[in-house]
């Protein structure tokens, strides 16, 4: 029987036993995987919740049956798959830039593929995925490739910024309807004019700063510095490298194609055809670009494959064009649904694809991924 007592020491002090402390600190980690995983859950099953009772799902399951052209959700999800290839090459360009040996062009498709895959299970654990797999399999440091993957990230918050900006001044009068029209909306502004907000950014920045540079004592300290200095390394390819008008170029093919995902869906419903019919829509461009932008910044929520959030800032969106809730709601659950089913079914091909390769390409045996 293992011993849980606690010793008294000759000051008086007691001392908790070495199993004691082991015990506590699994109930911690159980805990906080417990929160990681229940959160995002938790917001996606709320989210959903909230959306029905605010449409009938009924009406919505009519509105699904009567209208939807399938023809035009296949184009999506073709344009789907071709995106996630495209970034995929980009990412390659990045890790090739960081040092990382060149990788098969399936492959780096892949390494896209499953992290979509598996973010539709847990946030993020696609992005943690694919930056182990490729530190294992050519046996590169994991925090240069995680990074890569941060600048990967970082590229496209620069570009979903310069897209809420043009849809700001494209499509002002529709924003402008939504911070005053809902609460959730006037909260965003509130939030973003506060300077508190950007007050706590700096306290944060600054926080990190000051530990990495005056606590490198402590062995954690030095740890994390080293970490953050590879990180640096890999996201620092982005303004180094060799090719970078390549990047700009497979930059603008990804984001391209994720309009155009939101874009052919107009076509696919009778109430967003009329939005690219109506000469006051620039062919429907402004309403797409309004819940192209809204869906992309819908994302940084943390959710189960943006289930939830996405959504519900897709169907905001097109009611701002005269759409009702029903129909709103209608064309997000159906996009994301078959948009979803593509993501699934590229996860599976990526699955046997590394199966098959993994063979090929075995990780020693003992071999351990290189975080310094």
């Amino acid at each position: 029987m293992t011993d849980t007592s606690t010793n008294t020491t000759p000051s008086g002090t007691t001392t908790q036993h070495p199993a004691e402390h082991a015990t506590g600190e699994e109930i911690k980690k159980y805990i906080g995987t417990g929160l990681r995983y229940v959160v995002p859950i938790g917001i996606s099953v709320g989210l959903i919740i909230w959306l029905f009772k605010k449409v009938n799902f009924n009406d919505v399951m009519t509105t699904i049956h009567e209208g939807v052209d399938f023809f035009w959700i296949a184009v999506m999800m073709l344009i789907t798959m071709v995106s996630h290839m495209i970034r995929g090459v980009r990412w390659g360009l990045q890790l090739r830039a960081a040092g990382v040996q060149r990788m098969p062009v399936v492959c780096e498709w892949v390494t896209i593929w499953g992290a979509y895959a598996l973010n539709l299970v847990f946030p993020q654990l696609g992005e943690a995925w694919r930056c182990v797999f490729v530190s294992r399999r050519e046996k590169a440091k994991l925090s240069t490739v995680i990074g890569t993957d941060v600048g990967d990230r970082g590229s496209d918050l620069v570009v979903v910024i310069i897209l809420l900006v043009v849809a700001l001044i494209v499509a002002h009068p529709e924003i402008e309807a939504f911070i005053t029209k809902y609460s959730f909306g006037r909260d965003v502004d509130e939030a973003v004019r506060s300077a508190w907000l950007w007050i706590c950014l700096g306290v944060g920045i600054g926080g990190l700063w000051f530990v990495c540079h005056y606590l490198k004592e402590y062995k954690w300290v030095r740890a994390l510095d080293q970490n953050l200095q590879n990180m640096w390394s890999g996201f620092k390819v982005i303004f180094t490298m060799k090719k970078w008008w390549l990047y700009l170029i497979l930059t603008a093919a990804i984001w391209t194609c994720y309009f155009f995902e939101t874009y052919v869906c107009f076509q696919a419903f009778p109430f967003t055809r009329r939005l690219i019919e109506d000469p006051g829509m620039a062919l429907g461009f402004r309403p797409g670009l309004v819940v192209f932008v809204f869906g992309s910044c819908s994302m940084a929520i943390p959710s189960n494959g943006g289930l939830g959030p996405w959504n519900l800032a897709v169907m905001f969106a097109l009611t701002l064009f005269g759409c009702t809730n029903t129909e709103g709601t209608a064309y997000s659950l159906v996009v994301w649904s078959f948009q979803s089913m593509m993501l699934i079914a590229l996860g599976l091909f990526s699955a046997g694809y590394i199966s098959v390769t993994g063979r090929k390409h075995p990780v020693p045996s003992g071999s351990s991924i290189t975080t310094d």
